[in-house]
């Protein structure tokens, strides 16, 4: 009986061992081949990273593309790490910003004109170089149109105090309060009427239909109410008045003479000179029973903001 049970654990043992190689010897086969698959997969995956390579080194187009989508991801993974920091805003640097901005030094002025400009800011409360820049541009507009630029000056005084995002009931908008949805055939040679907002472009636009309105009344108190749209009113609220005392105050700076920064417009102001128009007088698109400045309609709104 011992003698059988001995001989059945003999056995089982050898069976158990015979199992155990074979376990060891499949394992053994399975690892060398996933391990060769693994070396022909690398290799293949090589060969197609280096014929990827020589392709794209000869196809200019595929390498900017590849380099714009790679920019563009690392871009948009830096902002996704900045997102909601300081450093965020260094994405929104623009060192070209500086070509948008109206403004100029004092010392790129002449004498006079570096006087009337810093009377105008201190009046009126507003940086020196970007009043600067208007001050040089009425003076160059004004030698071109045969206009005083201390009056082009006088006029944005009254009608902005200098504001170039200023706009009235009635819809005059920018520096020299221009009708734009009347006058918006002139600003389409400088892109279109959202230009009212740039104070060089309001000027020119603004100087332009002051000299229609001057050559249309004959002088340039005249062309003033035009300007203002009182043309057919008994009364244009002192504002030609109120434009030509501003004009012989920014006169006086630009003549050397000392004017208080807070001088009044409730005395009459002294004679200013009329700069004769050209005797051939261009034609004027509107009719003279429309004012150059607003609509006949709304020139009493506009010229009650003047009382």
């Amino acid at each position: 009986m011992e003698n059988n049970r001995q001989g059945t654990g003999a056995a089982v043992s050898r069976v158990a061992r015979s199992v155990a190689r074979g376990g060891q010897v499949f394992l053994r086969d399975v690892g060398q081949g996933l391990l060769e698959v693994s070396h022909n997969t690398f290799a293949l995956v090589g060969f197609a990273l280096v014929a990827l390579v020589v392709f794209g080194a000869g196809r200019a187009d595929l390498r900017a593309t590849f380099e714009s989508r790679a920019l563009g991801w690392l871009q948009a993974r830096h902002e996704a790490r900045t997102e909601g920091t300081v450093e965020a805003l260094a994405s929104l640097n623009e060192p070209d910003a500086i070509l948008r901005a109206t403004a100029a030094d004092l010392k790129d002025l002449t004498k006079q004109q570096a006087a009337v400009a810093v009377w105008i800011s201190r009046r009126y409360r507003v940086a020196p170089e970007p009043v600067s820049r208007l001050v040089k541009e009425a003076w160059t507009v004004g030698a071109k149109t045969n206009l005083e630029p201390t009056l082009i000056l006088a006029i944005m005084a009254i009608e902005s105090s200098f504001n170039p995002f200023a706009q009235s009931p009635v819809g005059a908008q920018g520096l020299m309060q221009v009708m734009t949805r009347v006058h918006d055939d002139k600003y389409e040679p400088f892109g279109g009427t959202h230009a009212a907002f740039d104070p060089v472009t309001n000027l020119r636009v603004g100087v332009r239909v002051l000299k229609e309105c001057i050559a249309r009344a004959g002088s340039i108190e005249g062309g003033l109410r035009f300007y203002v749209g009182a043309a057919n009113l008994t009364d244009d609220g002192g504002y030609a008045w109120k434009v030509l005392a501003e004009q012989a105050h920014l006169r006086a700076i630009s003549g050397g003479q000392a004017v208080p920064v807070n001088a009044p417009l409730n005395a009459a102001p002294p004679a200013v000179a009329v700069v004769p128009e050209p005797a051939a007088v261009p034609a004027v698109d509107t009719p003279p029973a429309e004012s150059a400045r607003t609509p006949a309609t709304a020139a009493g709104d506009k010229v009650a903001l003047l009382n």
